[in-house]
């Protein structure tokens, strides 16, 4: 069977439809195929497994252009994409670049293809979590098992509950009451197997891992390989489980059955026995097509979790830790400090009206290095030692780093995905060259001369403690930039403040080259993030603290990522210096390529999707 192409004109697209509904629609989802195309319409009520391959799609590229928007690599959309085609029975097929996306998706009976085109790319970590968890609540309501989570219950809360203000603190609470759930039924399963021994009852060995397995379902718990018990919202907006996974052995006693309302009661899922008292149709499905965009509607535009007043003070932190780590002092670090939090103030500003990404970028670098400038020939008044200190605005440029389409374009060419790799590494240089262009410009109009930061002497043990301490300030700043929720931050900023204290040590103690020091932090970093999310997995951390690798690893690591090699490239060539150009510039060059090499050895050997091709 052909593509499969519809087109309508703009007036009969939204014919029919309210104001609030046209706006809706022109507004969110102008770059991909509107929501009001007639075989979406029909079956945007029905369960998901039975609508037609249309509005399935419309599911699955939304949820890839999400991804892609919020600065993933590739690899990682196409993943999502075939995790929400899975439960419906779709396969996909996808060319994933930086800005749009071209998928296939076929039933086995219709095709369509559909593109994406975004008007510009970013960094949210926190919508990326979050897209994690619902593809796992999506392919719960479906009926299969879930793939993220060993709870299931964290997704569902995550998920049902994006329009709480406290949506984090609501889902850290309902795990702590499924798991002491968990252990009273545990506790009574145990009591009655004790108990019929003691009374030489008989009891079959499948009966009991059967009551073990519904006394684990009913307290929220599912485990990936398993088909867990498909859970509705607390609003009753999902249908309840399939039959074939909620009901009962035909032989079951009647005080089974009641045990079993009972502890669906306490869960908050309708009760099994009886779904005629549910107002939702019962059908294979679980959710319907709405209910499933209602949740992209509120993952969408959930607004960034702090204000550019946040931001920018996120911002001036990271970069006077940059500086420090860089070898700078306290004036260098409160000219940093100063210039970069006001400079990502105004980007902040300017993206929030949705200014053109590279003339914000410049704007931005130009005003943070005139006002780290400023400050010190503010201090300077006072103390004429900060007037030496050039090397200061180099500093506070650095915030504009773009280190996730550096490592994800990396990572992408690992997999063999070219086109996208090219394309974002193409786009973080074109960044850094506005940017150095723009320090550049400062310099020669201030006449500036930086020739780098003076030694401070400091005992190597003092060294390494304050190393520590800045490098943890560093990634959380950047974290923040990124938008991660705090808990997330502050899982980044260890595994940071390890990796790059320790690559900053091999290269003062052991002479290591600044190459090799970048790939074995990054290789440290991508291993301490495999472990974290092992340790999730395996029940020896919160299940709520399950956060994506790369949430943990790009901003573990981009304060590694040579901006001030990159900067004096530029000023040399500003001044047509082509030789010390030339060597700055390949000495950034060599420890950039390490970074994503790093973490990509760390997948290789901790995961067989990257291990093998397939």
């Amino acid at each position: 069977m052909g593509v499969k192409f519809k087109s309508r004109s703009s007036k009969d697209g939204y014919r029919g439809r309210t104001a609030a509904e046209v706006r809706r629609v022109s507004k969110y989802h102008t770059h991909s195929i509107p929501l009001d195309m007639e075989d979406i319409e029909r079956d945007y009520d029905k369960p998901i497994v039975e609508a037609c391959i249309a509005a399935k799609t419309s599911l699955i590229v939304r949820v890839g252009m999400l991804e892609l928007g919020a600065g993933t690599g590739s690899f990682r959309v196409r993943e999502m994409m075939h995790r929400i085609a899975y439960p419906m029975g779709v396969h996909v097929r996808a060319d994933v670049n930086l800005t749009d996306i071209e998928a296939t998706c076929t039933d086995g009976v219709s095709r369509i293809t559909e593109v994406v085109d975004l008007p510009t790319t970013g960094v949210n970590t926190e919508r990326i979590w979050l897209l994690e968890h619902f593809a796992d609540w999506l392919s719960v309501k479906c009926g299969q098992a879930g793939t993220y989570h060993t709870m299931t219950v964290v997704s569902r809360e995550l998920v049902d509950n994006l329009d709480e203000p406290n949506v984090y603190a609501a889902a850290r609470k309902a795990v702590k009451e499924v798991l002491a759930q968990d252990q009273d039924a545990a506790k009574a399963l145990k009591d009655a197997v004790a108990t019929a021994v003691h009374n030489e009852d008989e009891i079959s060995q499948s009966r009991i891992d059967a009551a073990a397995i519904d006394t684990r379902t009913a307290a929220g718990l599912g485990t990936v390989g398993s088909t867990p018990r498909s859970e509705g919202s607390k609003d009753s907006k999902a249908a309840p489980a399939p039959a074939d996974v909620v009901a009962k052995d035909s032989d079951s006693s009647a005080a089974d059955s009641q045990a079993s309302q009972d502890r669906d009661s306490e869960a908050g899922r309708p009760a099994s026995s009886d779904k005629s008292t549910s107002p939702e149709p019962q059908a294979t499905g679980g959710i319907t097509v709405r209910q499933a965009h209602e949740r992209l509607d509120l993952i969408e535009r959930r607004k960034p979790l702090y204000s550019p007043l946040f931001s920018g003070f996120a911002s001036a932190v990271a970069c006077a830790a940059f500086v420090f780590l860089l070898g700078g002092g306290p004036y260098d670090m409160a000219g940093a400090f100063v210039g970069a939090g006001i400079g990502q103030w105004v980007r902040r500003q300017m993206l929030g009206r949705r200014i053109n990404q590279f003339f914000a970028t410049g704007v931005a670098v130009i005003i943070a290095a005139l006002a780290c400038v400023g400050t010190l020939r503010l201090v300077g008044i006072f103390d004429p030692v900060a007037l030496k200190h050039d090397t200061a605005y180099i500093g506070a440029i650095l915030f504009v780093i773009p280190g996730f389409p550096l490592v994800t374009g990396g990572l992408d060419i690992a997999k063999l995905d070219f086109p996208s790799g090219v394309q974002r590494i193409t786009y973080a240089f074109s960044i850094i060259l506005v940017a150095t262009l723009g320090g550049w410009a400062v310099a020669r109009m201030v006449m500036l001369n930086p020739q780098g930061f003076e030694p401070m002497n400091l005992s190597p043990w003092l060294m390494a403690g304050l190393r520590l301490i800045a490098a943890f300030c560093g990634v959380w700043g950047f974290s923040v930039l990124f938008n991660s929720p705090q808990r997330m931050a502050l899982v980044a900023a260890v595994i940071g403040a390890l990796t790059d204290t320790m690559r900053l040590e091999m290269q003062d103690i052991f002479h290591v080259p600044p190459e090799m020091a970048a790939f074995l932090g990054a290789f440290l970093a991508g291993m301490l993030a495999t472990v974290w999310r092992s340790s999730v997995r395996h029940g020896l951390l919160p299940p709520h603290l399950g956060y994506p690798r790369i949430s943990l690893t790009v901003p573990s690591i981009v304060i590694m990522v040579p901006g001030l090699y990159m900067y004096r490239a530029m000023f040399y060539l500003g001044q047509f210096n082509t030789l010390n150009a030339l060597d700055w510039a390949f000495r950034a060059f060599m420890v950039i390529i390490c970074l994503p090499i790093g973490l990509v050895t760390a997948r290789v050997l901790t995961d067989r999707s990257w291990r093998y091709d397939v």
